[in-house]
């Protein structure tokens, strides 16, 4: 098949969860013998070639706006994708469902991943909200197919549209480096502190993580890794908090090798996310060997299971910071939801299976059948 991967700011991946998804989803379906191209946005793509691990690289130039860069930027891409031959053109997040009709005047399947429900997010204005709902609604008839990552957002399109979307979970494989230079250049111990990843948004509350460590008696550190455009008010805040605390540590964004030789070597990961569905980075850190601890969203209960802990989101640091000192004094606990999250990611979540999935899906949409081979 010729597949196109748009809607996401494209690979390598260095932003957020989907692009991570675009990556290794696409590097697999070339590994299986399919035709695979990305769309990329410049200017937050800065590799130069024009193929990145067997996929093709299609660049096309931004906006750079809070409210429209990803729509503007998905429907040129659209445009392009009128010529080139796809079978499969799978678009990501719901706010991009009014541009999937596009490629289906020629005759392209189209295929929307929804993502969580958006609109939930408190840096959206209420116009913006309003769009994201209505996007919703389109999601479910403007391109072939719409799936989503996680069975609590899958619920809501049932219960809320009559309309049952299929799932489709997130993987995570991730590699497990030794300390080395990424911990040597935040003056981190392996062991010793406490991570969260992230965009440094309100609605990803990490505040609830740096101010319920600031009230604990502990010589760990706190880790907080990410970055995010368009937020600086937030992140203002964060420093301020993090001024305070010499123990807090702010490192910007991290990619590749360092942020899975940070995630590797955590003691306990918080997922302090108040919306959205399967958070890439709590799947990561469960697979990283992390004790979690996330906030008791019915999405973020649905990825840990039992293989993890939870506080209120409601009541914020008040109900985290308990919950770390009793965790700080009990490492057989810690050491047990360690071994309970690395067995969850490794038999609920993995991208060998996530891509199955998704083939099966695109050989459904195109109204083929599954090659003999994939059918065991």
């Amino acid at each position: 098949m010729k597949i196109a991967l748009m809607g996401t700011r494209g690979v390598p991946a260095a932003y957020s969860g989907f692009e991570t998804c675009v990556e290794q989803l696409g590097l697999r379906l070339v590994d299986r013998g399919h035709e695979v191209t990305v769309y990329c946005r410049v200017p937050f793509i800065t590799y130069t070639g024009t193929t990145y691990k067997g996929m093709r690289l299609v660049k096309i130039r931004a906006i750079q706006n809070k409210y429209f860069d990803t729509l503007v930027h998905s429907f040129v891409s659209s445009l392009h994708a009128l010529g080139q031959g796809y079978d499969v053109c799978i678009y990501f997040i719901a706010g991009n469902s009014p541009v999937t009709w596009i490629p289906r005047l020629v005759g392209q399947k189209t295929i929307l991943n929804v993502d969580g429900l958006d609109w939930k997010r408190e840096k959206w204005p209420t116009f913006a909200k309003a769009y994201l709902q209505i996007a919703e609604w389109m999601a479910t008839w403007m391109p072939n197919v719409y799936l989503t990552d996680s069975t609590v957002v899958q619920g809501f399109y049932r219960d809320r549209f009559g309309n049952e979307p299929p799932y489709i979970p997130y993987g995570s494989d991730v590699e497990r480096p030794p300390p080395g230079e990424a911990l040597a250049q935040f003056g981190l111990e392996p062991g010793k502190y406490i991570l969260f990843v992230g965009r440094m948004v309100p609605e990803n509350c990490a505040h609830h993580l740096v101010e319920a460590f600031q009230g604990l008696d502990t010589d760990m550190k706190c880790v907080i890794v990410g970055d995010a455009p368009y937020a600086e008010e937030y992140k203002s805040r964060l420093r301020d908090l993090a001024d305070r605390d010499p123990r807090v540590v702010l490192t910007g964004y991290v990619f590749g090798k360092d942020y899975h030789e940070l995630g590797s070597n955590a003691r306990i990961f918080v997922e302090t996310s108040g919306v959205g569905g399967t958070h890439p980075a709590l799947i990561e850190a469960m697979a990283h060997g992390a004790c979690i601890i996330a906030n008791d969203t019915p999405e973020n209960l649905e990825t840990i299971s039992d293989a993890g802990l939870s506080y209120s989101g409601r009541l914020g640091a008040d109900s985290l910071r308990p919950l770390l000192a009793h965790l700080l004094n009990n490492h057989a606990m810690i050491d047990d939801y360690r071994q309970r999250a690395m067995i969850r990611a490794n038999t609920v979540y993995t991208w060998e299976a996530v891509t199955d999935a998704y083939e099966a899906l695109f050989y459904r949409t195109l109204g083929r059948p599954l090659p003999a081979h994939r059918r065991t």
